[in-house]
């Protein structure tokens, strides 16, 4: 008897209801039971913020990840333009200039080879607040936030690599450094003479190896930033059905 009464009940609710009404109350239902758990969120994020900077560093640790990137490439400071143009003169000179390039890309390149478990301790350490911050944020928020946890921790990382790179001998058994240095302290050397004073040239006091280590990490994290900004407007770029309902706008 009870069964029949909640039977009455349920028909009387479909026959009072519009289709429409249905509709609108099916919909809440659905919109209720698909709606993301925290876990879920955080979770997502951590997935995608996992792919963006493993394939950042991927690449920028790759034979000619730097050089061959136009976005990232480090060329010598722009403070030594007047010592480029000069040496570009000189039979050879050009050749010198270009091969110094390639050696501080391949120093970059080799800095960046164990920068993914830092970024991987990173996002293990985010919590949910860091993570709606992130959602929410700016087409950039993840960089930000990686910018303000790692950029000491891959300073540490990258200065002794780079030390040890620019100190190697390479071509004639010259190391980097001590081409840059060669290069720099024959043009102070006129800078600083009467004739130099003169004329207005200037000397260059540049440290390479602080110069590798910004110029590198700015590359490291404009990288990140541009997978960031796939994953948030790239759906293809969303590689499972979390990250498809996480960033789904």
């Amino acid at each position: 008897m009870q069964k029949v009464s909640v039977l009455i009940i349920v028909l009387s609710i479909l026959c009072l209801n519009s289709p429409a009404q249905l509709s609108k109350l099916a919909g809440k239902i659905v919109s209720k039971t698909s709606q993301l758990s925290n876990t879920e969120i955080t979770d997502g994020l951590k997935e995608a913020l996992k792919i963006g900077t493993d394939s950042a560093t991927a690449h920028l640790s790759a034979v000619d990840g730097y050089l061959k990137d136009a976005a990232v490439k480090i060329g010598l400071p722009p403070e030594a333009k007047p010592i480029t143009d000069n040496i570009a003169l000189i039979p050879g000179g050009s050749d010198l200039i270009a091969e110094i390039v390639v050696r501080i890309n391949r120093v970059a390149e080799n800095a960046a080879k164990d920068a993914a478990p830092i970024f991987t301790r990173a996002i293990q350490e985010m919590d949910l607040a860091n993570a709606m911050q992130i959602l929410k944020g700016s087409e950039n928020a993840a960089t930000i936030y990686f910018e303000q946890k790692t950029s000491q921790q891959l300073s540490d990382l990258y200065r002794p690599k780079i030390q040890e790179s620019l100190s190697k001998n390479l071509v004639a058994g010259v190391s980097t450094q001590q081409s840059w240095s060669d290069i720099t302290k024959t043009w102070n050397q006129i800078a600083d003479s009467p004739i130099g004073k003169m004329t207005g040239m200037k000397s260059v006091v540049i440290n390479l190896e602080d110069y590798i280590l910004q110029q590198a990490l700015k590359g490291l994290f404009l990288k990140i930033a541009e997978r960031e900004k796939m994953i948030r407007t790239d759906v293809k770029a969303r590689s499972s059905s979390l990250l498809q309902r996480v960033f789904k706008k």
